[in-house]
């Protein structure tokens, strides 16, 4: 039980990564506050992932929405009287060359990924530096470190995550907060799902020969990163209590990248 009577904030939680990692959490005695877009959804999953009704609530809580995002975090302060871990998760992705890429999209790209990460944080923060403790983690990307084609905003959003990190490595540390970055190679998430067909149509190849050629080229041994050892890397980083372990990154891409 790491995160015995931690609280948490995971954004994104009502599927794929962020839902596994709630798993994680609860599992490891955290209480957790399942934060997504649709309020029904995130509800209807924290009520699986805890029929007790005692440990798990769900926020509706669309992080580019400053007043949304506050009044999220209060809430669960309020629920639960603490908060100690924020794993900013939440994210979406669209493909195309940049020659061709439309500029809202660009821009929702970049609000999701960018501005949620710093509205959550922010909300957060105002929180822990009270206690004087608290644990932030950002949902990064082997693309944190490298870039590949077709995704300009998501690259330039993950790689964007690396520099928060950083800062607030550096600004939490007298508050006794902490801040890291999980970069997860592909995850056979829906978000993973939806860019096969895309890429395939993209880039003239059948969609095995995308996940074959493209996807997990260069890994040591051709397998995706799977929810659980994305989930294990959270556990660690949000139960590792010394700064000792701030303003870093960890790459969990079965060697798809080794930077």
């Amino acid at each position: 039980m790491r995160l015995r009577e931690k609280v948490a904030i995971v954004t994104g939680a009502a599927g794929g990564i962020g839902r596994e990692i709630a798993r994680a959490f609860l599992r490891e005695g955290a209480k957790v506050a399942i934060a997504d877009l649709k309020g029904d959804v995130a509800s209807a999953t924290a009520a699986e992932l805890d029929p007790t009704g005692t440990r798990a609530i769900g926020v509706a809580m669309d992080v580019t929405d400053e007043a949304q995002v506050e009044a999220g975090t209060a809430h669960v302060v309020e629920r639960f009287g603490r908060l100690d871990i924020l794993v900013s998760n939440a994210g979406i992705q669209v493909v195309a060359p940049v020659v061709e890429f439309a500029f809202a999209d660009w821009r929702r790209v970049i609000a999701t990924h960018l501005d949620g990460a710093f509205l959550t944080t922010r909300a957060a923060l105002r929180q822990m530096y009270r206690q004087k403790s608290g644990s932030i983690i950002y949902m990064g990307s082997v693309h944190s470190k490298v870039a590949s084609v077709l995704k300009a905003p998501y690259v330039a959003a993950k790689h964007g995550l690396i520099g928060l990190a950083r800062v607030v490595a550096k600004e939490g540390a007298e508050h006794g907060v902490r801040a890291n970055v999980i970069c997860p190679g592909f995850v056979r998430t829906p978000l993973v799902e939806k860019q096969i067909p895309e890429q395939a149509a993209l880039l003239g190849l059948t969609e095995e020969e995308v996940v074959r050629k493209v996807m997990l080229k260069d890994t040591v041994d051709g397998e995706f990163t799977t929810l659980a050892d994305v989930a294990e890397c959270a556990v660690f980083f949000a139960g590792f209590e010394s700064a000792a372990l701030t303003g870093q990154s960890i790459i969990v891409s079965h060697g798809w990248t080794m930077e």
